[in-house]
């Protein structure tokens, strides 16, 4: 490695200025969007403000005791496993294999990227007013299908009822996240060296040990960056069921998110709404580190370092 010891002192001195200004940017940008709002967010967890005190008043760790003893933070909790476990592995599953069949595609791949991306892209208020419209009880297309189909002992109102709004919900999710996976497989595909996949179809290796010990091992990284940035949405996820629901009915759709922002915003439980936000924070923070250092050690292993 080379050294720098053997530079004039002045020189050094322009080196080490030229690194301070260019790293001050990203210094003032974690200072302003990290670590003053995180600050910010421990000084209100630990008092109890209505939105309204300017000198509201310390109550220490009272709002992580109620947490941890309040019902419906633990309800909320399990929504939010639920959507952590079907919202990841639906789009996962459903991307890579969608992904492997355009890859494929030799004619119109263009327009089938498009069509499978498009959802990815549209604003999540347009996703969620129409497959509201979509779950209409009475003029949805969903209970129409299911009548068209002879399944009519199916309709019901899919937003209104406790059973089903949740996954109703997830499933608006899912549509919306499969073109995301779809698009950044697809990319890595590209990179596949295509080379293995023809010696190993030469060697009799079928489509299924094909994609597992030639296709997968290539695009792994590229699967577990997908999968981190899911995983953790599904523990802050709030605005597709804000939009479709509000939480409801009878807070079936209750989800941390959600019920963080109903404690701070609709009940002037700021500190409690508050508190909330940094569990949320916390339960993400060892997912996104863990699978971060299992990409790290692949992608080390994959160098020869």
């Amino acid at each position: 490695m080379a050294s720098f010891s053997h530079l004039p002192r002045v020189t050094r001195r322009a080196q080490a200025r030229l690194g301070l200004i260019l790293v001050l940017p990203v210094m003032a940008l974690v200072i302003i969007f990290f670590l003053f709002p995180m600050i910010s967010a421990l000084y209100f967890s630990v008092v109890d403000f209505d939105g309204l005190d300017p000198t509201p008043p310390f109550v220490g760790a009272a709002n992580f005791t109620e947490m941890f003893g309040d019902p419906e933070v633990w309800r909320a909790l399990g929504r939010n496993a639920i959507w952590i476990v079907i919202g990841t592995a639906a789009p996962m599953v459903i991307g890579l294999v969608v992904a492997l069949l355009v890859w494929t595609v030799r004619s119109g791949s263009v327009v089938y990227r498009l069509i499978f991306f498009l959802p990815y892209v549209l604003p999540g208020v347009a996703i969620g007013i129409v497959w509201g419209w979509i779950y209409d009880p009475v003029s949805g297309w969903l209970n129409r299908a299911l009548d068209l189909v002879g399944l009519g002992g199916l309709q019901r109102g899919w937003l209104g009822d406790p059973n089903t709004a949740l996954y109703a919900v997830l499933a608006t999710a899912i549509w919306a996240t499969c073109g995301f996976v779809i698009m950044v497989v697809l990319s890595a595909l590209r990179n596949v060296d295509t080379e293995l996949v023809d010696a190993s179809r030469i060697d009799g290796a079928g489509p299924f040990a094909r994609l597992l010990h030639v296709v997968l091992p290539q695009i792994m990284q590229v699967l577990l960056m997908v999968l981190t940035l899911i995983l953790v949405g599904g523990f802050s996820v709030f605005d597709i069921i804000f939009i479709m629901t509000g939480g409801g009915p009878a807070d079936a759709t209750n989800v941390l998110g959600t019920y963080a922002y109903k404690s701070a915003f609709q009940l002037n439980r700021i500190g409690y709404g508050t508190a909330l936000a940094l569990l949320i924070t916390v339960l993400s923070i060892p997912f996104a580190v863990g699978l971060n250092r299992l990409q790290r050690r692949l992608s080390l292993q994959g160098t020869g370092a």
